[in-house]
């Protein structure tokens, strides 16, 4: 058996966002850290992605839609 250890990454529009080590257990305030790069990230989804390589990628979608 081995165990290998997986970085989280977190991708929005193609790119990687940086993950700072304070907030890497933190899935909302990690968010909330990522929105303050790209506001849009406060409405979009997170779809989990599965394992890439030695990552667990995660990936914020905008949402799609009519204004109301």
């Amino acid at each position: 058996m081995e165990i290998n250890q997986l970085t989280r990454v977190y991708r929005y529009d193609g790119m990687d966002l940086p993950v700072p080590s304070h907030l890497a257990g933190d899935a909302q305030g990690l968010r909330a850290y990522h929105a303050t790069l790209y506001p849009a990230i406060l409405n979009a989804e997170a779809v989990d992605l599965g394992v890439s390589g030695t990552a667990h990628v995660t990936e914020y979608r905008r949402a799609v839609g009519t204004k109301g």
